[in-house]
């Protein structure tokens, strides 16, 4: 019962990491030209697994791997965000 509760805690977190990477990108930083770099996902990934680290250090349940995808998920979400600006620019 455990295991299947740490699995929806990091598949939850995976989830939100995504969206909202995605979300925030394509909204906000849509103006940006750092945020839109090639290195941009990378960045922001290595950045939320080491935020998340030390949370997932502190909950039983869950453990590095968590932080890791959370990591994946966010640096996805970045490029996701970051081709549907590329898509919604006129060309040229």
């Amino acid at each position: 019962m455990l295991g299947l509760l740490a699995l929806a805690l990091s598949t939850a977190a995976v989830f939100i990491g995504f969206t909202q990477a995605k979300d925030f990108v394509a909204r906000r930083l849509r103006y940006v030209d750092a945020a839109r770099s090639p290195l941009a996902p990378f960045v922001a990934g290595v950045g939320a697994a080491l935020i998340a680290a030390p949370i997932v250090w502190m909950l039983p349940l869950v453990g590095a791997g968590t932080a890791i995808a959370f990591g994946l998920s966010v640096a996805l979400g970045v490029a996701a965000g970051n081709k549907e600006i590329r898509r919604s620019l006129p060309p040229g």
